[in-house]
């Protein structure tokens, strides 16, 4: 089982990064005036905070 959960994080860990580099292109496309759907990037942000929280609580529930 501990392994399943090291993947689980590992996959969620990848998918922050694919999402970060999601919202940095989004800024820039912001600034420059490209973006024309701004609410993605508080979308995107959402995204990253509700993964976050799951890996703490798998973080958590391991260490109990």
């Amino acid at each position: 089982m501990n392994k399943k959960t090291n993947f689980d994080s590992k996959k969620l860990q990848e998918e922050i990064i694919s999402l970060k580099k999601t919202l940095l292109n989004l800024s820039f496309q912001k600034f420059s005036g490209q973006l024309e759907k701004t609410s993605q990037i508080k979308i995107t942000r959402k995204q990253i905070a509700r993964i976050k929280t799951k890996l703490s609580k798998k973080n958590g529930e391991e260490n109990a």
